[in-house]
């Protein structure tokens, strides 16, 4: 039985993860700016005996007490990156107010994070780092340039991060969503401006994309809380871990195909010309 540290568990992936993974046994600390206001989270709590704590992974001393809580609990063998945002928006019309909004959650976020655990986990000569990304930090898509800008860089800090603290036993994971239906779509951001030109094009793509996936709709979020059970406990031992077929269908054109072939592909299976 391990305990697992999970940011951004009121919603979305970080609850169905920290309810998947205290059904397989583990210890759950789950997290969330303000708890109290997060229902789904005190049910679960109380449902199945997870530890719930304050954490907002933007603030520097937020995240140094919700370490110490979490390792007067019991040492923190696995660390969950989960809390993330999204802004959605052209980037003409992004602010630099937007754009570091971003990048507060989902890279200072992370780094925050990892400062406060790998060097425990480091000291103790073992641990699990699993950091969730997303498809988007591999194939960059319109009018969400930004957050695919952040997860670009959490999957380079990532792979660094596995070179670096693998002599000290400590493994690193990434899972890499595609689509799927969580409150991170109706939470977004959106940076257009007024009267955007952008903005039509931009809704005809998020139609557009769902082509990818077999059924036509976002997936089931469940399959990303069993593939963070799986990157912590199951055998293979690999970097990353994509889900979703629309996930593994686009990063693995991108990654067989020049950008330019790649980019009339994509263009032809979602039908989308502009």
């Amino acid at each position: 039985m391990a305990h697992v540290l999970i940011t951004g568990c009121s919603s979305g992936f970080g609850l169905l993860a920290a309810r998947t993974l205290a059904a397989y046994g583990d210890q759950v600390t789950a997290t969330a700016r303000k708890p109290a206001e997060a229902a789904a989270l005190q049910a679960l709590a109380a449902e199945a005996g997870i530890h719930v704590l304050a954490l907002d992974v933007t603030d520097a001393a937020s995240v140094a007490a919700c370490i110490a809580a979490a390792e007067a609990i019991a040492p923190i063998d696995v660390l969950v990156n989960n809390a993330g945002v999204e802004l959605r928006g052209p980037i003409e019309e992004t602010s630099d107010a937007d754009a570091r909004w971003q990048f507060e959650t989902n890279v200072f976020g992370v780094l925050n994070m990892l400062r406060g655990v790998v060097p425990l986990m480091r000291g103790r000569g073992r641990g699990v780092i699993v950091n969730v990304s997303s498809v988007s930090g591999l194939v960059a898509r319109p009018y969400t340039g930004l957050y695919s800008a952040s997860k670009f860089a959490v999957e380079a800090i990532t792979e660094s991060l596995h070179y670096e603290v693998q002599p000290y036993g400590i493994r690193v994971a990434l899972v890499e969503p595609g689509q799927f239906a969580t409150s991170l779509h109706a939470n977004m951001r959106k940076a257009f401006a007024p009267d955007s030109p952008y903005a039509e094009r931009s809704a005809r793509f998020d139609t557009a994309i769902l082509k990818l996936n077999p059924t036509g709709e976002r997936g089931n979020p469940q399959d990303v809380a069993d593939a963070i059970l799986h990157a912590i406990h199951g055998e293979a031992t690999k970097l990353r871990h994509l889900v979703g077929q629309d996930a593994k269908m686009a990063a693995g054109a991108k990654r067989q195909m020049e950008f330019e072939v790649f980019e009339q592909t994509i263009r032809a299976v979602l039908d989308w010309h502009d």
